[in-house]
């Protein structure tokens, strides 16, 4: 079963074309891979294993998968854009096909040409993740064409859900419950970190997650500093904090959610009181999560508490930001935010503190969609949860 909606992707391939109308341009570029996969993954509902890619978006005619020939089956199988071209520069490097049809951008240019498309500026899409040489063919390939950044105005477009993908957010997040309990049934003094982890992932996949969006999060002790620490072989012990987070993908839509707990099921009065702290200023930022909020007004209310608690030297992370494709992804939130709320973005209120001298690290986190006159919990049993002190 394919992971794209076809309503969805026509919609997303007329927006893409509603830039280059506006830009002047007759084709975008999407990069994509393994790690920067939201673009890609928006029009296609895919990505491939091993090999990177992008999607040529004419302003007029098909779509083109560009990737390499490893590729090539499983998207014609799978993504919402079957037309495929093979590149070496997306190609595992030194990897031989001898069976493949492997062309560079001159020629995928001269076809193009030849079926009445000229490129003259194309809008490039993931122009700070974009490997160098990548960019270099595309430039070579297309000689005399115009290469124009339109990263910022198609993750924009991203930014604001439709009720399908609000939808599937909310089954990650649904399963993020679900792997919550797994997760604290598995915490206990002597267990593995990755214990937690995988009891965490297996109700996920049992349950319909085909991805997950960063790598479980488990880090008990002094591992909990570490901002965003994965579970490993160490032996959680009594009398420690472990932090843990998930985030399971369904149709390609993150969920998560952050919590900090003793490993021994009792907190002592020391970390009830830092992680009411937390919890306060959950609270605080939750209260501004309407529309037409910016990120410095979002952020405002939490820092001042964090101030007047002693806990500004321990801020890494705002604490909030958008949730999507990616756990965390444009727009953000922070004390330079301008970035307005609108109904249809998924916020996540996201409340840490890292570096402490005594209790380390410690996260909150769990997310909302944007009403027009508020926000909606995507899990009411977290929010329940973190709205009252310990």
């Amino acid at each position: 079963m394919a992971y794209y909606n076809r309503s969805e992707t026509e919609k997303r391939l007329a927006g893409v074309r509603e830039i280059l109308a506006d830009k002047g341009l007759d084709a975008a570029l999407v990069y994509f891979d393994e790690l920067n996969v939201a673009n890609g993954w928006y029009l296609t509902g895919w990505c491939g294993q091993f090999e990177k890619g992008a999607v040529l978006v004419p302003i007029h005619g098909e779509p083109i998968l560009l990737g390499g020939p490893e590729s090539e089956p499983f998207a014609q199988m799978d993504a919402a854009i079957t037309k495929v071209r093979c590149f070496p520069v997306f190609m595992v490097p030194d990897e031989e096909y001898p069976n493949a049809t492997i062309i560079d951008f001159k020629q995928l240019n001269d076809e193009l040409r030849g079926e009445g498309t000229v490129l003259n500026r194309i809008g490039i899409v993931g122009t700070t993740t974009i490997p160098h040489q990548v960019y270099l063919d595309v430039a070579e390939g297309f000689a005399g064409a115009e290469l124009v950044d339109i990263t910022d105005e198609y993750e924009n477009m991203r930014a604001y859900k439709s009720d399908w993908e609000v939808e599937q957010a909310t089954k990650s997040v649904l399963l993020c419950d679900q792997a919550y309990d797994a997760m604290m049934a598995a915490i206990k003094p002597g267990a593995y970190e990755y214990e937690v982890a995988a009891a965490g992932e297996a109700v996920c996949r049992a349950n319909g997650a085909h991805s997950f969006a960063y790598s479980t999060i488990v880090g008990s002790g002094a591992r909990a500093k570490a901002v965003v620490p994965t579970a490993t072989n160490k032996v959680m012990q009594d009398g420690e904090l472990v932090m843990i987070g998930i985030a399971p993908r369904i149709n390609g839509y993150a969920g998560t959610f952050g919590d900090t707990i003793p490993v021994n099921g009792e907190f002592t009065q020391r970390q009830k009181d830092l992680l009411n702290h937390m919890r306060e200023t959950f609270r605080l930022t939750h209260a501004m999560l309407k529309p037409g909020m910016t990120g410095r007004e979002i952020d405002e209310p939490g820092r001042l508490y964090y101030e007047k608690h002693g806990l500004s030297p321990y801020i890494v992370c705002p604490f909030a930001h958008s949730m999507g494709l990616m756990e965390a992804e444009a727009p953000f939130f922070g004390p330079n935010g301008d970035f307005e709320l609108a109904p249809g973005v998924i916020v996540n209120v996201d409340v840490s503190f890292f570096g402490h001298p005594e209790l380390y690290g410690g996260r909150i986190e769990t997310g909302f969609v944007i009403t027009e006159t508020g926000s909606k919990p995507l899990s009411p049993k977290l929010f329940e949860y973190f709205m009252k002190d310990l």
